[in-house]
């Protein structure tokens, strides 16, 4: 399956993307993103500064306002 990095605060999300079966990596740091085909960020700290650089090719989730069900959901809408 695919290898998803979720942030760390995501705890049910990365629960749920291991039950379907994902490989999931804890996003950490930016390097972390890095060889992931999809990424789940809380949207906390999205671009607090204006500042935006790019460490992965992958799809971003903002997994604001969606249960962990919907973001599993987006995520495999988006490995497609």
């Amino acid at each position: 399956m695919a290898k998803i990095g979720v942030e760390q605060s995501l705890t049910q999300v990365q629960a749920a993307l291991r039950e379907r079966g994902h490989e999931v990596v804890t996003l950490r740091q930016e390097n972390d993103a890095q060889g992931c085909d999809c990424c789940v960020i809380t949207g906390q700290d999205e671009n607090v500064m204006g500042i935006q650089n790019i460490v992965s090719e992958a799809s971003v989730i903002n997994a604001r306002g969606m249960s962990a069900d919907q973001v599993c959901q987006q995520v495999e809408r988006k490995l497609k």
